[in-house]
């Protein structure tokens, strides 16, 4: 049989094909992503959930000319390698390879750059009126939403305002079940009986003023065309939806659908996940998190765990097993995980509010005014702070610092390790006068014995951890082992001084007199933005009191990171080991 996918180089020569030759085309593009992820790693299931329904859109479509927005884009692997990206796509989210995710400067197929969820139905709808407003009237605009995305805030604020238009827009609800894990909620519960044909009730989206189509079976490519081909001629907001199975394909996917969201490497026949040896590594952060605060809750029954649809990522998870009633998923809903953390908080409940970093800027408004305006004691645990590799740009964790810093009220912790973290978490529930951020990053710490005894940990404090005669290095959160290691590796090691600051608000002042009256060179390191980071308010700090000390600042720099390893953007920043020693040896020579 004559390859198909392999002529494949546009959605022009797709559309040349007759519409018997689509399963085909469906079988291969599928049999691709599954051969490449299994070796270069990334997101799977979501992808194989929508092979049919991407092939029918730029099949019934005229993209990009017809603008197709992805919501999220974890499933948008099969559109990037219909749209002119296939014989590159093996490079998918290596430094300086194809993102993982839509990205605008990449191709003109990718209308929208998405990374965070349920932010399609707006765009789309920013678009449609765009071409409305400059009189054409044929160009269409198609929204694909998941289920769990279009349960949050923004999504209905959208769909809100477009069933009030009579824009050219198509929203495709793909219907699954599960974004990275299960979905919750009662729209959940509304989606599975309509599927079931139990909902009795009107029907929310057209009661929301939309055409509704649907449900039909989204991996059935005759049905799923027929039916874009019919939409294609109705006019105003559309809505359909469509049936689908996340990790269609692969049978491990499909059985194992939160664990295949992004499996790593694995067998791409058979699908079994390739065997790693973890057992001598020290804990992820995130499963430190996960297993402590189950730890404390056992012995505080005020605290409870929010995640806002995270709990394998965040290890929440851990928490909703062993004391299921006081453990939270929101869903796709930072803005109410934020302020229901505040409400619970008023009623003098602890409340751990699980956000990765990337994430929590959705609820920047809230933290503001529902938490720190009001002194309210939430404890943020902000997880995947710092790069965090080959997602990119969309979610490296490295604004919180500086967007954090300058809300009053508003403490700011970042652990050197896991027993740091441990500690401060045992601190916070033991009853803190303002809300806290604990933020910490995405991988393994350092530490095999990890589960010490619980301690205090003064809040604003800071420590010493090498004493030294010459420079002064002050590093925040776990990036400060890359100066450690980096000391150890030359002679004059004892010209370096090492502090551990732990608290970018407060910060140590009194600490940081003794380190400016005593070196002339001081350097300070942080996983985030210098601009408004750690390092600016030490500068601050110097300004405030006349220090004319040397400070050499080391952080992200003002640009959008983009993907590669953690090791390769630590580097290309001047924050890893090789770095930190590259700039100490060269401030060490400027003392000779």
């Amino acid at each position: 049989m004559k390859n198909l996918l392999s002529h494949i180089n546009s959605p022009i020569d797709l559309r040349k094909l007759s519409k018997e030759d689509l399963p085909q085309v469906a079988q291969e593009l599928r049999a691709f992503i599954i051969d490449i992820v299994s070796t270069k790693e990334g997101h799977l299931g979501a992808s194989l959930g929508v092979v049919e329904l991407t092939i029918a859109l730029h099949y019934v479509f005229d993209t990009p000319n017809d603008l197709l927005v992805w919501d999220v884009g974890h499933q948008a692997y099969g559109h990037k390698i219909l749209t002119e990206r296939r014989e590159i796509f093996h490079t998918n989210r290596q430094r300086n390879g194809v993102s993982g995710f839509p990205k605008r400067d990449e191709s003109d197929y990718d209308t929208f750059g998405v990374g965070h969820s349920s932010t399609a139905i707006s765009a789309a709808l920013g678009m449609a009126i765009a071409s409305k407003l400059q009189e054409n009237f044929t160009k269409q605009h198609i929204a694909v939403v998941g289920d769990a995305s279009i349960a949050s805030g923004m999504a209905f604020e959208a769909m809100n305002h477009a069933g009030v238009t009579d824009t050219n827009i198509l929203i495709i609800l793909n219907d699954n079940a599960i974004g990275i894990d299960p979905s919750v909620g009662a729209l959940k519960m509304y989606l599975t009986n309509v599927k079931k044909g139990t909902q009795k009730q009107d029907n929310i989206f057209e009661a929301l003023n939309f055409d509704y189509s649907g449900p039909i079976d989204g991996h059935d490519i005759f049905a799923v065309v027929a039916e874009l081909e019919r939409l294609k001629t109705v006019k105003g907001p559309k809505f359909l939806h469509v049936i689908t199975t996340k990790g269609k394909g692969l049978q491990k996917a499909e059985e194992d659908q939160v664990k295949y969201h992004a499996p790593g490497k694995f067998d791409k026949h058979t699908g079994e996940l390739t065997p790693k040896n973890t057992a001598h590594l020290p804990p992820k952060f995130q499963d430190v998190f996960g297993h402590t605060i189950v730890e404390l809750a056992k012995a505080n029954e005020k605290i409870v765990g929010i995640t806002p649809a995270m709990p394998t990522g965040s290890s929440l998870k851990f928490m909703m097993e062993a004391i299921p009633d006081r453990a939270f998923d929101v869903g796709i809903a930072e803005q109410h995980a934020v302020t229901l953390a505040a409400g619970m908080a008023t009623q003098g409940l602890i409340p751990f509010c699980n956000v990765y970093s990337t994430f929590l800027q959705r609820a920047y408004d809230q933290v503001i005014h529902d938490v720190a305006l009001q002194n309210l004691p939430v404890i943020f645990c902000l997880d995947r702070a710092g790069l965090v590799g080959q997602d990119g740009a969309t979610h490296h964790g490295v604004f919180d610092l500086a967007y954090l810093r300058c809300i009053p009220n508003l403490i700011i912790f970042a652990p050197l390790h896991e027993v740091a973290l441990r500690n401060m978490m045992y601190t916070a529930q033991l009853g803190l006068e303002h809300p806290i951020a604990i933020r910490y990053p995405r991988g393994r710490g350092m530490l095999q014995e990890w589960k010490e005894p619980f301690s205090t940990i003064e809040i604003g404090k800071g420590r010493c951890i090498k004493e030294g005669t010459h420079i002064a290095v002050l590093s925040v959160g776990h990036i400060g082992f890359a100066a450690i290691e980096a000391v150890k590796e030359f002679d004059a090691s004892k010209r370096i001084a090492l502090y551990d600051m732990q608290f970018v608000k407060p910060l140590d002042k009194e600490l940081l007199h003794e380190i400016f009256n005593h070196f002339n060179t001081i350097v300070t390191l942080e996983n985030g933005v210098i601009n408004g980071g750690f390092g600016t308010a030490v500068i601050e700090f110097a300004s405030e009191f006349n220090y004319t000390n040397n400070i050499y600042v080391r952080g992200i720099p003002d640009t959008f990171i983009e993907h590669g390893t953690v090791e390769e953007l630590h580097d290309e920043c001047g924050i890893s080991k090789k770095a930190i020693k590259e700039l100490l040896l060269t401030l060490l020579g400027t003392h000779n």
